[in-house]
Formats: structure tokens, sequence, C-alpha cells
């Protein structure tokens, strides 16, 4: 199974003590820049309808795309992260490899994630 970085990012997907600060992110993603692997990073909100609507498909893509991560991200947690990224709407997720932006999908565009997931895992 592809790995959904839940613990990393709070089980809740919303803001709490459990999701992770700016420095716990800034961790992970250094030790993932020297990675070939993909990562796909959802920003989202807990507020957020289509975020919602878009949480069991990333669930499915993880279990399909064994050699790609997903992480998901609350933009209200980690404003500073979102803001990084240049996220203006969610939810929006970027495709990283080797620390660097290779592609983004911004809205609960399911087969457009796919079909860029399917293109930039290899």
């Amino acid at each position: 199974m592809g790995s959904f970085l839940s613990s990393l990012l709070g089980s809740s997907g919303s803001p709490s003590e459990d999701s992770p600060s700016s420095s716990e992110w800034q961790l992970h993603f250094n030790s993932v820049k020297e990675s070939p692997k993909l990562m796909v990073i959802d920003f989202s909100a807990s507020w957020c309808g289509p975020c919602k609507f878009m949480e069991p498909v990333l669930n499915e893509m993880a279990a399909k795309f064994t050699d790609v991560d997903f992480v998901k991200l609350d933009v209200d947690g980690l404003p500073d992260v979102a803001q990084e990224f240049g996220v203006q709407a969610m939810p929006t997720f970027v495709l990283v490899k080797q620390g660097k932006e290779v592609d983004r999908v911004v809205g609960a565009q399911k087969n457009e994630l796919e079909k860029k997931v399917e293109k930039n895992r290899c």
C-alpha cells in the first residue's frame, strides 16, 4: 500500500495538537528531497466540502499507487507552508519530486489528479 502520512499530519485533518508544526513539516520535506519518489501534497481544510469529497479518493490512490507518498496538510494549521507553495484554493494537490514541484491540480478533479500522478510517478 502507498503511504498516506496521516501520522505526520494528524488523523483528523483539522488543526489540533496532533497537527505537525512548520518545523516538523520542514524536517519531513527535507528528508524526502533526495528521493526520486513522487510525493502528492494535499492542501485542504477541515471546513472545505470538496476536500472532504476527495479524502476517500486519495485513500484509494494511496492503495493503488504504492510507489507514491500522499501527504495531507491543513492550510489553517500550516498557513506558512500553504503560502510557500502558493496555495490559493482548496483543495490543491502539489506533486513534488526531489523537492521540486513537477505538477499541480487545483480543485476536486479526481480524474485529472489520477492522470498526473500516473504521468509523474515514473
